[in-house]
Formats: C-alpha cells, sequence, structure tokens
C-alpha cells in the first residue's frame, strides 16, 4: 500500500501526459492539468504517517520515502506547479500548441515530483534527468529563434550536467561500499573527483556561478508559467541534490563550504548588478534568482564550515527556498498578466498588490515571508565562531538585500512600461487571477504561521523585530534604485548582454573555427599545412560518420544499456 502511495505521485503526471498525447482524448483531459500535482500536496501535508517503501522489483532496489526535508520541498513544488498549472490552462488556451505543451510540462513535473521522493541514488538520477530533459521542450516552446538558441545552450549544460552527476553518483556509491542509498553516499562523505562532479553537476541546475548563464537565456524564451516553475521549483533541484550528499555531519568540510559561501555570495552581488541593467521583466527576474540561489548556496556552504550548527543552517536554507519559490513563481506569473491590466476599482489594486507584495517579500521586508527567512538564515552567524574574511558573512548576507530591492525596483518599473498601451480584456480569465493571487499570498502566510506557533510571550517581540535589521538595506536599495531611474529610465536596450558569460564563450569559439578554417598554418605544427588539411578533412569525416552512428535510436539503447550495466557491476563488486 505504502508503494502505491509513493509512485502514484509521479506516475499520475505521467499517466496523464499519455492520455493527453493520445489524439482522440487529449481535449477531456487537458483540464486536468493542474491537479495532476495535487497528490503530492497531500502527501506533503500528511507525509510523517507514510512509510517509506522499497520497491525491489523496480532497478536496484528503488527506496522512496520522504523525510522533514523532502516534506518541505515537496510542499513547494506541487503548491507551485498546481497553481502555475492552473495559470498555463489560461495563458495556452489559444495556443494551438498546447497539447505539446502539457505533454512536457507533465514530463517535467512527474521528474521534480519523482526525485523528491527518490532515496537512492539511481531513482534520483532518473527523476532528475527527466525533470531537465523535459524542460527543453518547454524552452523552446514558442519556436522562435530566440528560443532554440536558449534551448541550445540550456540543453548543452543540462547533459554536461547529467554526465557530471551520472560520474560523481559512480564514484560515491564505490566509495561508500556499493550502497545506492542517499543516506549511505553522505555518511561515507564523498571526496575527491566524485565529490567534484556532484557539486558542480548539481551547481548547474542551481544556477551556480560561473554555471549560471542559461538562465537568463531560458527563462525569457519560455512561456510564463514555465518560467515560473523553472525558476520556483527545478533550480531547487540542484540545492536539494547537495543537501542529499554533501557531507552535512558532525566534522563538515571547511574548504568546500568556504567556496561555496565564496561563490553563493559573489553571485549574490553580482547577478544583481547585471540584472538591474537589462530590460525585459523575465530577464531581471532570471536574474535575481541567480542572486537569491547565491544566497542558498552561501547557506549551505555555511552549513559545512559550522557543523555544530548545520541543523539550524539546513532548516534557514530549506525555509529560503520555499519563501523564494512561492515569490519569484508569483513574479513571474505577474510578468505574464500585463495584458490582463483591469480597468479600475478593487480589482486594479489587488492586480499591483499581487505584484509587490512578492517583490517585497524578496527584498526582506517586515512581516513577509523575506524578512522570516533571511534573519533565520542570519540568526546563527552572529555569535558563530568565524575568522578572516568569512567573519564578514553576516554582513554580506544583509548587504545582499541591497542589491535584491534594486533588482525589484527595475522589475516593477519594466512591468508597468509593459502594461502602457494595453487595454482591459472584456473579461477576465479567473484561472490566471487565482493561480496569481494564491502564489502573492504566500509571502504573508509564513510570517502567520510564525505567530501561530511561537510561544504567546515572545509574540510581541517577533512581530515587531521580525527584519526590522534589514531595512537599511532595503534604504539604500530605493536610493540606488530611484538614481538608476533618474539616470536610464527610458533605455530600452539592456546594458549587458542577456546570458552575459556565453557572449564571451561564443566569441572564443567562432573565432577559433575561423582560425581552423581560413588559416590552418597558424595552428599547425611543423612545416607541413597540406598534411594538416588532409588530417583535418579525414578528421571531419570520421566525425560525421560517428555522428550518424551515435544518433541512431539503436546505437542510443545498447550505450544506454552499456551504461547501466557498467553501473550495476560496479555495485556489486563494491
Amino acid at each position: 500500500m505504502n508503494a502505491l502511495v509513493w509512485l502514484a505521485i509521479p506516475l499520475v503526471p505521467l499517466l496523464l501526459a499519455v492520455l493527453i498525447g493520445l489524439r482522440p482524448h487529449r481535449t477531456r483531459f487537458n483540464r486536468w492539468l493542474p491537479w495532476a500535482a495535487l497528490p503530492g500536496l497531500v502527501v506533503a501535508a500528511v507525509g510523517g504517517d507514510v512509510e517509506p517503501a522499497v520497491l525491489d522489483w523496480l532497478m536496484l532496489n528503488t527506496l522512496l520515502g520522504l523525510d522533514p526535508l523532502g516534506q518541505a520541498f515537496l510542499a513547494l513544488t506541487s503548491g507551485l506547479w498546481l497553481a502555475a498549472g492552473l495559470f498555463a490552462l489560461g495563458d495556452r488556451q489559444d495556443d494551438p500548441l498546447r497539447h505539446r505543451f502539457y505533454v512536457f510540462w507533465l514530463l517535467a513535473l512527474s521528474g521534480n515530483l519523482g526525485l523528491i521522493l527518490a532515496q537512492d541514488a539511481l531513482s534520483f538520477y532518473l527523476f532528475f534527468s527527466l525533470m531537465s530533459l523535459a524542460a527543453y521542450g518547454l524552452v523552446v516552446h514558442s519556436n522562435t529563434a530566440e528560443a532554440w538558441w536558449a534551448g541550445r545552450i540550456y540543453l548543452i549544460l543540462a547533459v554536461v550536467g547529467e554526465i557530471l552527476l551520472f560520474a560523481g553518483f559512480v564514484m560515491a556509491i564505490h566509495q561508500a561500499g556499493g550502497d545506492t542509498r542517499l543516506t549511505a553516499i553522505a555518511e561515507a562523505r564523498p571526496e575527491g573527483w566524485g565529490l567534484a562532479l556532484l557539486v558542480l553537476g548539481f551547481g548547474i541546475k542551481a544556477g551556480m556561478l560561473p554555471l549560471h548563464f542559461w538562465l537568463p537565456l531560458a527563462h525569457p524564451a519560455a512561456p510564463v508559467a514555465a518560467s515560473a516553475v523553472l525558476s520556483g521549483a527545478m533550480i531547487k533541484a540542484g540545492l536539494l541534490g547537495w543537501l542529499r550528499v554533501l557531507p552535512l555531519d558532525e566534522t563538515g568540510h571547511v574548504l568546500l563550504g568556504e567556496t561555496l559561501v565564496l561563490l553563493g555570495l559573489s553571485a549574490a552581488f553580482l547577478a544583481a548588478l547585471a540584472g538591474a541593467v537589462q530590460s525585459r521583466p523575465k530577464t531581471i527576474l532570471a536574474y535575481s534568482s541567480i542572486s537569491q540561489m547565491g544566497l542558498m548556496t552561501a547557506g549551505a556552504g555555511l552549513a559545512l564550515v559550522l557543523p555544530d550548527l548545520r541543523a539550524w543552517l539546513l532548516m534557514a536554507v530549506t525555509l529560503y527556498a520555499v519563501h523564494h519559490g512561492f515569490a519569484k513563481g508569483a513574479l513571474f506569473l505577474a510578468a505574464g498578466m500585463t495584458t490582463q491590466r483591469p480597468a479600475g476599482g478593487a480589482a486594479r489594486l489587488a492586480f499591483f498588490l499581487f505584484a509587490v507584495l512578492p517583490a517585497l517579500a524578496l527584498a526582506g521586508m517586515p512581516m513577509t515571508s523575506g524578512a522570516l527567512a533571511k534573519n533565520i538564515l542570519k540568526e546563527p552567524l552572529y555569535d558563530a565562531d568565524l575568522a578572516g574574511w568569512m567573519a564578514h558573512t553576516e554582513f554580506a548576507l544583509t548587504l545582499a538585500a541591497a542589491g535584491t530591492t534594486l533588482l525589484m525596483l527595475r522589475f516593477l518599473w519594466r512591468w508597468y512600461q509593459a502594461q502602457q498601451g494595453t487595454q482591459a480584456p472584456p473579461r477576465a480569465d479567473s484561472r490566471r487571477w487565482w493561480a496569481w493571487g494564491g502564489l502573492a499570498c504566500m509571502s504573508l502566510v509564513f510570517p502567520l504561521l510564525g505567530v501561530a506557533v511561537a510561544p504567546p510571550e515572545q509574540v510581541p517581540a517577533w512581530v515587531v523585530l521580525t527584519g526590522l535589521s534589514l531595512l537599511w538595506p532595503i534604504g539604500v536599495g530605493l536610493v540606488l534604485g530611484l538614481l538608476a531611474w533618474r539616470w536610464a529610465r527610458d533605455r530600452d536596450r539592456p546594458w549587458l548582454p542577456e546570458g552575459d558569460l556565453v557572449v564571451p564563450l561564443e566569441w572564443l569559439a567562432q573565432t577559433g573555427q575561423r582560425l581552423w578554417h581560413r588559416h590552418p598554418a597558424l595552428i599547425s605544427v611543423g612545416r607541413h599545412p597540406a598534411r594538416l588539411r588532409w588530417v583535418r578533412y579525414r578528421l571531419r569525416e570520421r566525425l560525421e560518420l560517428a555522428e550518424r552512428v551515435l544518433t541512431r535510436w539503436e546505437t542510443i539503447g545498447l550505450l544506454f544499456a552499456a551504461a547501466m550495466l557498467g553501473l550495476y557491476l560496479t555495485l556489486w563488486a563494491g
């Protein structure tokens, strides 16, 4: 019975994807798109009462279950996918390719839910791969040149990430004595190349600097609902992977922890600066996600540096992930509501409130989920024993709110400008309004829950003090935002190209290609350019032959079977 409960969560979206994919029946099943995430939300609410299940008949003893960490991520993921799915029904209703979008949507949802439940490396990897590859269909859905370019960069990094994770898991499992359980891998303390590969593989999905550049390309290209789940839920899979396999025990790992803190804080500030000079609302939000994920990366690094405080820091990072997921999902849906602005009245007020509220939460305004999450993340650092540059981590985390405030001001201004010239629709789409408003109001739910569970004698102080320390960086961000607004408020072209690092990387690749084709003698060794041309011709001929062979389905199947056999032999040999 327990096995059926766990399997139902990822299988319901898969089954619905099959039904929508069947032409005679697809229309009648479209309406069920948002509710495919409902089983996950129900289990997240009562997850502690369902025992884990070992499926010894599925792959290598698949283990599915839910611990407190997974329960929080499942609640976020299920709730966000449900709301965004409801929005997608209204947003895609006139799209002739909506059925294709729905199929990729459901496949990505299945992978996202499954990896949260997975307690062993193989099932985690397979669900992670399903989510990553299915999301490609969401990125390229619009069939524009921009979408195909963004999809190309996304797919390259996704495949590289899968390769890194596969190799990292094989090494980590070998070090764990062949035990595929994620807890066993973490307890074995992966190190060396295995640890590095896992950090990098999950870092690509989490938008870790400098592997972040797929986000500012993919988010603007994807439909609004897809951007909401990409930024709010799917990139959290990289963070969850870190929390599952990193050596977060009583020993810690100072070098890795300090590296993650440095990369995280760098992303928090650099992405804020990069996003502040963008012009498209969704691109601004993409850089905001990189910045916010940087803070979570720093939190995970602190848990490695301060193992005595790891329980508190892991709780803080998890809470921050949930807060960011709902707030960022609401902001992306706001970007898709520019053509739905009401003519006036209470609906007009709610329209602006649903955009401003999650923006304030991300900035850390008191009495919002952002203030609660940021304060809990910084709380253990006041008395922490940190030396050198790490001693300034708490100040850096506080100052990052100034960059977030600047980003949110830029987003709201460009969002407001995007509405100019639009007329109120003759009939409001209630599905989009309910989805957007529900996510926006989540920014107030967490503080209210905090008041509900706090001891009565501490509630007044908690209500007053939550977030007060964040007021000064918000003020700094407001001043910077006003100065920037006066300087370049009407600039439509971004100061920095979207994707930032993609531009120099593309230039280097094109320059090398031109040198190879036009001046072979410049890169030849010796005095035989003619021989080099012959070698180049033969090499290209062989590569084209290899490409034709490798793209055959039977070759792909054999390679996959060989990879699975190699993994099995590695585990069996211990």
